[in-house]
């Protein structure tokens, strides 16, 4: 995770945000444990409430399950909620930006698909 915090939003939203992108990563897969709230309070150097606020976020959104006694793990299905949720929110809040600028460009549908084809032949393979 990157040790940097901006100030357009609260650091257990960014820290929740960070563990989100790990799963949709696949960073984190299902039935992973998360990491200490210690471990990431020092290594992170953030208070353990702030860390604790950002996992009970996840606990909320059914991401994350608590296990008395051993921590809090990656919930089944919590990659594909993710992608639901994510793909939405692209569509409604992103998509129409990129849509206009496309627009604007006169950018073609052929253009665009070499240009990611170009992309996606540059990408570090897993």
């Amino acid at each position: 995770m990157d040790r940097e915090w901006n100030d357009n939003q609260p650091i257990y939203r960014q820290l929740r945000n960070r563990v989100v992108a790990m799963i949709l990563d696949g960073v984190l897969k299902e039935g992973d444990p998360l990491p200490s709230v210690r471990n990431v309070a020092a290594e992170y150097r953030v208070n353990p409430l702030t860390v604790l606020k950002s996992y009970q976020a996840l606990v909320d959104e059914q991401l994350v399950e608590k296990r008395r006694g051993l921590g809090m793990f990656i919930n089944t299905g919590a990659r594909n909620l993710l992608l639901q949720g994510e793909r939405q929110k692209f569509l409604a809040e992103e998509w129409p930006r990129i849509s206009a600028t496309i627009q604007r460009l006169g950018l073609t549908p052929e253009e665009l698909l070499e240009s990611a084809k170009e992309a996606a032949k540059k990408e570090p393979k897993s």
